[in-house]
C-alpha cells in the first residue's frame, strides 16, 4: 500500500520567534523547537531564568544547544519539494481584516468574498472561483466581514429581493410568505432607483459647496472692504478732530475707538460666517465622500442596509447670496464729524449723540429674523457645562457638571480665586457668543436662570446675580417668575413651569426668557449692547435640595 501523503501547512516547520522556516533547529527541553540563533538571542535578551517563549516553562541551568539534524533534514527535504517560507506577518490576517475561511492555523488576510457561498478567501483558495466553470456565476466582492448580514434569519436564504413596504431586505421565502402581497423587487432594481437618488443627491451637495465657496470669498472681500473703509474714517476723522483744538480732542478719541470697536465687531461678524461656511464646505465634502463610497459599494444588500441610515441633506441656514455694500462704510461718520468743525458749541452740547448711531448702523449682513418656533430655537441650542472653580462651597455639580444641587455640607475646602463666596451661584465653562439656547429644569424654593460677565465679583452684595450692571437674572419659584438686572426688578405675570428657556444673540444684544411647558410663552425680553463675552449661570437659595439642571437638547 502506498505511503498517504501527510499534508503539512507551512508553521508546522516555522521558529516562532521569526516566523520562518526553521534555521539550524533545535529542541529544547520543554519540546518546542526553534532557529539555534533566535532562541539564543531570545535568552541573551532575558535577565532571568531562561524560558520557553511559547509554553514559558524555565530551565536551569540554561540548557545547551544542539542542532536537530533529523528536523533539519526534514526541513531542507520540504524546501526541494516547494514549501516556501512562511508569508510575510503582513499578509496574516489582522484582528481589522477579513480573514481567509479556508485556511488552517494561522489565517492569511482575505481578497475576495463571494455573496454566493458567503465565505471570504485568500489568494490561494480564491484560485478555485477563477479558473472552475461551477464558479463562473458567482459574485466576488471586496472582502466582507458583514456577510452573514445577507442571509435571512427565518429561512437561512439569501436575501436578494427587498419589500419596499416594510422597506427591509428579504429571502425569495419571505416574499411567498410573511411578506406575501406586499410590493416586493429584487434588491438590484432597487439599489438602482436609490442610486438615481444618491446621485441627486451628490449633486446638490457638490452645487452648494460651489454657492458657499463664492460666498466665502465674497465675505473676504467684505472684510477687505470694512477695513479700508475704516482706516480711512480714522485718518478723516483725526484730521477734523484736529482743528477743534482742547475743545473736542476728548470727543476725538471717543470717536476713533467706537469705530475701531464697530469695525471689530463687524469684521467679527463676517469672519464668524465665514467659519460656519467653511465648515459646512468641510461637513458637505466629507457627506460627499460618504455618499461616493457608498455609491461604489457593490453588494446590494450592504448598500440597501447602510442607505436608510444616511440622513437627509439639511436645508441651509445661510443665505444664498451676500450683499455688498458701498466701499466706504462709515462715511456718514465723516460727514458728522464734519458738520463739528462748524458747531463746535453745539456738538459739545447736544450734537455728540449723533456721532455714535452714525457708527453703529454699520451692517454688512442682513440681520437673520429671530427664532419662532422651538424648533427654530433648538437650532441654536448649544452644550451647557458648569465650571466646579466657580461653583460655591455648598453646591454639588453632578450628571457631567450639568446639574447643581444645594447640599447641607460643604463641598469644597479649596479656595479657588473664581468661587463664588456669599452666594449659591455658578457659571458655566463656555464663554457664549453668537445666537445660543438653552434650556434649564429648576426645582426648589428660589433658582435663578441667569447671564453673567467673567468678571463679576465674587463676594458681597454685588456678586449676587441680577443685583449689578454685569448679570441679567430671572427669578424662578413656584409662584411667580421675576426679572432682575442692575438691582431692578421688572414682575412677570405668566403661568409658572418647572423649565425655562434662555435665548441670547450676543451680536444684536438680545437676551429672551421663555416658559417651556407644552408650547414657549416669553417671559422677558432684554435689548442692550453686550460689551463682553458672557457666560450662563444659576443661582440657587440655600434650600437643601433645590437644584437646576441643563438639559440636552436633541
Amino acid at each position: 500500500m502506498a505511503q498517504k501523503e501527510v499534508d503539512l501547512d507551512q508553521e508546522t516547520f516555522s521558529c516562532s520567534i521569526c516566523l520562518d522556516l526553521l534555521k539550524d533547529p533545535v529542541t529544547i527541553p520543554c519540546g518546542h523547537s526553534y532557529c539555534m540563533k533566535c532562541i539564543q538571542g531570545f535568552w541573551d535578551g532575558e535577565e532571568k531564568i531562561p524560558s520557553c517563549p511559547q509554553c514559558r516553562k524555565t530551565f536551569t541551568p540554561r540548557p545547551v544547544l544542539v542542532k536537530n539534524f533529523m528536523f533539519a533534514s526534514l526541513v531542507d527535504q520540504l524546501k526541494k519539494t516547494g514549501l516556501q517560507s512562511a508569508p510575510a506577518d503582513h499578509c496574516y490576517a489582522g484582528p481589522e481584516d477579513v480573514s481567509c475561511d479556508f485556511c488552517s492555523g494561522r489565517k492569511l488576510k482575505a481578497i475576495k468574498s463571494c455573496l454566493i457561498c458567503l465565505a471570504s478567501y485568500c489568494e490561494k483558495h480564491l484560485q478555485p472561483h477563477l479558473d472552475e466553470a461551477a464558479f463562473k456565476k458567482h459574485k466576488l466582492v471586496e472582502p466582507s466581514k458583514n456577510l452573514q448580514e445577507n442571509i435571512c434569519s427565518i429561512h437561512d436564504e439569501v436575501m436578494k429581493m427587498f419589500c419596499r413596504t416594510d422597506q427591509k431586505c428579504i429571502c425569495y421565502l419571505c416574499s411567498v410568505d410573511e411578506h406575501r402581497g406586499h410590493d416586493t423587487v429584487l434588491a438590484a432594481a432597487e439599489r438602482t432607483e436609490r442610486q438615481r437618488d444618491l446621485e441627486e443627491s451628490q449633486q446638490q451637495i457638490q452645487q452648494r459647496i460651489k454657492d458657499r465657496e463664492k460666498e466665502v470669498k465674497l465675505l473676504q472681500q467684505e472684510v477687505e472692504a470694512i477695513n479700508h473703509s475704516a482706516d480711512q474714517t480714522v485718518k478723516d476723522s483725526e484730521k477734523i478732530f484736529t482743528q477743534m483744538i482742547h475743545l473736542i480732542q476728548k470727543r476725538s478719541c471717543d470717536v476713533k475707538q467706537q469705530i475701531r470697536s464697530q469695525q471689530q465687531t463687524e469684521v467679527s461678524r463676517v469672519k464668524d460666517l465665514q467659519e460656519e461656511l467653511e465648515q459646512e464646505i468641510t461637513e458637505l465634502k466629507r457627506r460627499d465622500a460618504e455618499l461616493k463610497k457608498l455609491s461604489l459599494t457593490e453588494d446590494h444588500s450592504q448598500f440597501l442596509l447602510n442607505y436608510p441610515s444616511l440622513p437627509p441633506l439639511s436645508e441651509s441656514t445661510h443665505s444664498s447670496s451676500i450683499n455688498v455694500r458701498p466701499l466706504r462704510y462709515f462715511e456718514e461718520v465723516t460727514a458728522t464729524v464734519s458738520e463739528l468743525r462748524d458747531i463746535m458749541q453745539d456738538i459739545l452740547r447736544e450734537q455728540w449723540t449723533n456721532i455714535s448711531p452714525t457708527v453703529t448702523r454699520v451692517d454688512v449682513l442682513l440681520p437673520e429674523p429671530e427664532p419662532k418656533s422651538r424648533a427654530d430655537f433648538l437650532r441654536y441650542s448649544c452644550q451647557i457645562t458648569l465650571d466646579p472653580n466657580t461653583a460655591n462651597e455648598r453646591l454639588l455639580l453632578s450628571q457631567v457638571n450639568r446639574k447643581v444641587t444645594v447640599m447641607r455640607q460643604l463641598q469644597s475646602d479649596s479656595d479657588h480665586p473664581d468661587r463664588f463666596i456669599t452666594y449659591a451661584q455658578v457659571l458655566s465653562r463656555e464663554s457664549l457668543t453668537g445666537r445660543c439656547y438653552w434650556e434649564v429644569e429648576w426645582k426648589g424654593k428660589y433658582v435663578c436662570a441667569s447671564v453673567a460677565y467673567k468678571n463679576i465679583s465674587r463676594s458681597g452684595r454685588e456678586s449676587l446675580f441680577g443685583s449689578n450692571d454685569k448679570s441679567w437674572t430671572l427669578l424662578c419659584s413656584p409662584g411667580s417668575f421675576s426679572f432682575y438686572h442692575n438691582n431692578t426688578e421688572t414682575s412677570i405675570s405668566a403661568p409658572v413651569s418647572s423649565k425655562v428657556g434662555v435665548y441670547l444673540d450676543h451680536r444684536a444684544g438680545v437676551l429672551s426668557f421663555y416658559s417651556i411647558c407644552e408650547g414657549m410663552i416669553l417671559l422677558h425680553r432684554v435689548q442692550t449692547t453686550f460689551t463682553q463675552m458672557l457666560h450662563a449661570g444659576v443661582r440657587l437659595g440655600y434650600a437643601v435640595g433645590a437644584s437646576a439642571e441643563f438639559c440636552k437638547l436633541k
